[in-house]
């Protein structure tokens, strides 16, 4: 069992404090699916955002489906390009959004969220999926969200990988 410490005052201090601990968590586990609901988790009760959680590409579909979260009930599929996740997809970066309502193609899963960030992960050079991120705060996300949570991608990247191998 891991136990979660944060004790940082300042927002790129917590980062700092968080992705060891999430990659910690991850590290000996092979399940793609629970390192996913585990690192929702972490960032949940690290963060306190509204809401946080991975869609993961459906190639068949060619939409994001819902994967694990923490927070209220999600929209459940996202087309390619539509919403500021499918535009994360599409963009193959990162998308911070500090007003969703001014964004032309924010998809509203829930009225309360007020801004939100994106940012896509990797395996063989395609997108399988997003981290997203929401607040019921305005300008919420910034450069040090993107920086951080762009490392939180890499160190998920690095498990995908390793549990394909497993499988």
């Amino acid at each position: 069992m891991h136990a979660l410490h944060f004790s940082a005052s300042d927002k790129a201090a917590l980062y700092r404090e968080v992705l060891p601990q999430i990659e910690s968590v991850v590290a000996d586990e092979a399940d793609w699916v629970a390192n996913l609901a585990n690192t929702a988790a972490v960032l949940k009760e690290a963060f306190g955002w509204f809401w946080v959680g991975f869609y993961l590409v459906d190639t068949r579909s060619d939409e994001l489906v819902l994967a694990p979260f923490q927070g209220p009930l999600a929209c459940t599929r996202i087309p390619f390009g539509r919403g500021v996740c499918g535009q994360a997809w599409a963009k193959g970066g990162t998308v911070v959004v500090g007003d969703v309502n001014a964004h032309p193609d924010h998809i509203a899963c829930s009225s309360l969220s007020r801004s939100e960030i994106v940012v896509p992960l990797f395996s063989d050079g395609r997108c399988i999926g997003v981290l997203d991120a929401d607040s019921e705060h305005l300008a919420q996300f910034d450069e040090t969200d993107a920086l951080y949570l762009g490392e939180l991608a890499k160190i998920l990247e690095k498990r995908f990988e390793a549990s394909r191998q497993a499988a």
